[in-house]
């Protein structure tokens, strides 16, 4: 196995980024690898099931994924996340896109060649 062949544990931020939105109770959340090749990675391992998990914590509700293959991307959308919305809650930062590097700092399995900084794994 060649160097840049090898599968690597990093957070999603170093083989994808984000842009998000807020409305209400409800966020959505958009995942854009940086290099196409990761896009199948992804999908495999960003399911409903697992985002959900990762958004236990925060209360999360109903969890979407919409698959856009010509850009490629996803876009989560997920309810009863945001504690009541920007405007209801009692927490600091209720907007959306904190909870975009929330999930950015869930950890995926890529190829080195596809992670920014491969030589930083997590467990």
């Amino acid at each position: 196995m060649k160097g840049t062949d090898r599968i690597v544990r990093v957070p999603l931020h170093e083989v994808a980024h984000g842009r998000t939105g807020d409305k209400g109770n409800r966020v959505n959340i958009s995942v854009i690898p940086y290099h196409d090749e990761a896009w199948p990675l992804l999908l495999e391992q960003l399911t409903v099931e697992r985002v959900k998990t990762w958004f236990a914590a925060k209360g999360a509700g109903t969890v979407a994924r919409y698959d856009l293959p010509n850009l490629p991307a996803m876009n989560f959308v997920i309810d009863d996340v945001l504690q009541g919305g920007v405007n209801g809650a009692l927490n600091l930062d209720g907007h959306g896109k904190s909870l975009a590097f929330h999930l950015l700092s869930i950890p995926v399995e890529v190829p080195a060649r596809l992670a920014l900084h491969p030589e930083k794994t997590v467990t």
